[in-house]
């Protein structure tokens, strides 16, 4: 089985998965921006990967676009954010992007990276404004991803860990075996 991994990374975790879980599948793997539609039709299988921005899945527009072409290929998800991997900020990040057909697909969920000193202007300064904000709230009443926020402060935190993708490697490991 021949597949490919096609990523959106603006800060180099997701990248980073994407290359791991490339590595462990033989799979190509490219860029969005660098992916020509006509392309996917020689894969049996096409993981996306997008970093979390806002609670959004970064390009998870891609998938929906190009649904008619992906519909008959083995499909899987991941992201990457700041947040611990909980399962109730997990579920509200799937629930919120996972849309119409994109609900059927599995979606995996993986510890990014905060640099907040390698950030856009407006992305450091946005994510400023939002932690002032949260920082007025009772530390009792955070939801998991604001507390991540706060704690992430404006240090460098790496949360990537290669062990993670485990799971959706074993996830396409098994479709293999079923197609």
């Amino acid at each position: 089985m021949n597949g490919i991994v096609i990523y959106k990374s603006k800060y180099g975790a997701t990248k980073r998965y994407a290359q791991w879980i490339a590595e462990e599948t033989d799979f190509d793997c490219v860029s969005v921006k660098d992916i020509k539609t006509s392309d996917l039709d020689k894969y049996d299988t096409v993981v996306y990967g997008g970093g979390i921005y806002a609670n959004g899945i970064a390009g998870l527009s891609f998938l929906e676009k190009n649904i008619d072409i992906l519909i008959n290929k083995n499909l899987f998800v991941f992201c990457d954010g700041a947040s611990p991997c909980e399962d109730k900020a997990v579920d509200f990040i799937i629930d919120r992007n996972m849309k119409n057909y994109l609900k059927q697909l599995p979606c995996f969920y993986f510890r990014g990276a905060w640099d907040m000193p390698n950030m856009t202007f407006m992305d450091r300064n946005l994510c400023k404004m939002l932690q002032k904000s949260v920082s007025k709230k009772n530390p009792e009443d955070y939801e998991i991803w604001e507390k991540a926020l706060v704690e992430a402060g404006t240090d460098v935190h790496d949360w990537t860990n290669k062990d993670a993708i485990k799971p959706l490697i074993d996830a396409i490991r098994s479709s293999e075996n079923i197609a």
